[in-house]
Parts: structure tokens; sequence; C-alpha cells
């Protein structure tokens, strides 16, 4: 799996698909429930921690990329496959005049991955566009609006019953997304912006982006900063010296290096400040 998630560490899954339409998407899960494989689906790997053990069932992307808008005038819904790119379709909308996309500017992943685990960033995030939501359940299709998703700071519905479920897992198909009708001169103006910025905090080498989420009211980067690990490394695996919510692979890192850290971190930040630090990142 180094080859399919954005830290590039991680042990072979058995079985490895992708997959670009509903229909051998309902296939595989059909045939992973007859041959008893536990299933997982992920999107772009940005947000996934694989142990080196590896994964002893089948690990699926859905990659269909197909997206359109219904212009409603001053407003129009995009409908958009979960495979798309996030930064990409953000780029798109914006250069055609469509806003309320542009915290998404320099995001890594797909629309499935963001709208499963609400990303935001900037003052926006997915549930402020969602308008609802197609998953695949098992084998059938439903139609969820935004409410029954029950999102929360980088959670939803869906991750919760994906954490503390078995069985075959939903899977995102396709979003609904509501925006506005803006200038396309300021709107890329505000994106490069953006990308300036992020680029300003991104730390060179690869890493999942932030690995914490941030406590109410609180920085967790801020926090690991002030405890003093800035460029503290288990392994090959270190908190960046530019910002301190990322863990960076220095190349051939290992999950336990990583997990490793992490408790490392958590430890140091409830020893000294009283928080206990929640995990952003997915582990398999």
């Amino acid at each position: 799996m180094t080859r399919h998630t954005s830290w590039q560490i991680g042990g072979p899954a058995r079985y490895y698909a992708e997959i670009h339409s509903v229909a051998h998407a309902r296939a595989l899960a059909a045939w992973a429930h007859e041959v008893g494989v536990e299933l997982i689906w992920v999107g772009g790997g940005t947000n996934l921690l694989v142990r080196d053990a590896g994964f002893p069932g089948l690990i699926a992307r859905y990659r269909a990329r197909t997206w359109q808008i219904d212009d409603l005038g001053d407003a129009a819904i995009l409908r958009v496959d979960a495979g798309v790119s996030l930064a990409g379709i953000a780029r798109r909308m914006a250069a055609m005049g469509w806003g309320g996309m542009e915290w998404a500017e320099g995001v890594p992943g797909t629309i499935g991955g963001a709208v499963f685990g609400n990303a935001g960033c900037y003052g926006g995030d997915m549930a402020g566009l969602l308008q609802s939501v197609r998953i695949m359940v098992g084998t059938e299709e439903e139609d969820w609006p935004v409410e029954r998703m029950a999102y929360s700071y980088r959670s939803s519905a869906l991750k919760e019953n994906v954490a503390h479920t078995s069985g075959t897992p939903p899977l995102i198909l396709v979003a609904d997304l509501r925006l506005r009708r803006d200038d396309p001169v300021a709107l890329v103006a505000a994106m490069t912006h953006i990308a300036t910025e992020r680029k300003a905090k991104t730390p060179w080498g690869s890493s999942c982006g932030s690995v914490f989420k941030n406590p109410p009211g609180q920085s967790s980067g801020q926090m690991i900063e002030r405890a003093g690990l800035k460029g503290m490394r288990v392994g090959n695996a270190e908190v960046s010296q530019r910002h301190a919510n990322y863990i960076v692979n220095l190349g051939g890192a290992t999950s336990d290096d990583v997990l490793s850290l992490i408790a490392l971190v958590q430890e140091t930040v409830r020893r000294q400040f009283g928080v206990d630090l929640e995990l952003e990142v997915r582990v398999i």
C-alpha cells in the first residue's frame, strides 16, 4: 500500500482494486460478501495509515470522475462523482465563476473522502456545501440529505458508522454541492492567495496532512510546537519542523515509527496541557 497512500507507508493488501462505475462497485461488494473477504473503501489515500503488516482483505478505490452543473441563475448544483479530485474541481468551478469551494485549493484527496470526513479549512467545509449524497449500502443505492450525514468537526455519520460497525461499509458514489455565482477573477485571486499560504505552511516530504484534529478553540499544531516536539523523530518519521501537526516520512518510515511518534506526541501534550489529541488520520 506504499504506492497508494500519500504517506508512502503500508504493507500489502491481500486484494486491491480500482473501479470506475457503480456496476463494478456493486459487483465487487457482492463478490467480497460471497467469499467472506473484508472490504474497505478508500479515497485518494491522503488521510490514511496502513500498518506494515498489511491488510488480509480487499482495499478498493472508487475512481468514477464525471460531473455536471445545474445552473439555477445565481446558484448552481454541482453533481460530482466521488472519485473526482477535490482541489481540481474547486479550481474548475472558480474559473467558471462558481464560488463556494475556494477553501479547497490545494487540499489533496477526492470528493468522496472529503464528504466522508467533512474536510475543511480556511473557513469552509463540506458540511457547508453538501446538499445530498448518493451512497451504496451493501449493493443497494440510497440518497441521503445533508441532515442525515450528521456532520460535526471532521466527522460524519458515515465515518462514525465505519469506525464502530462491521460488515460491508457504505460507499459514497455522488455528491450534490450547492455553489453560488461569483466573479471568476476574484475567485481565482482568492484561491491563489490560499495556495500561497498553504505552500508556506506545508512541509516537504510524504505526509498525510494534519495528523490530529484541533481541540475546540485550540490548535493541535501550536500545542505540539509549544511542547518542544518539532523535529522529534522515531525511526524515519519526524514531527515536521515547518508545521507541527504534520508527521513526515523522511524515507522508509514504517507504520510503527509513525504510531510510536503519535503516541509520544499524545502523551507529551496530555502531560503538559491536559488535552487528549484525537487522530484525524484513519488507521488500517
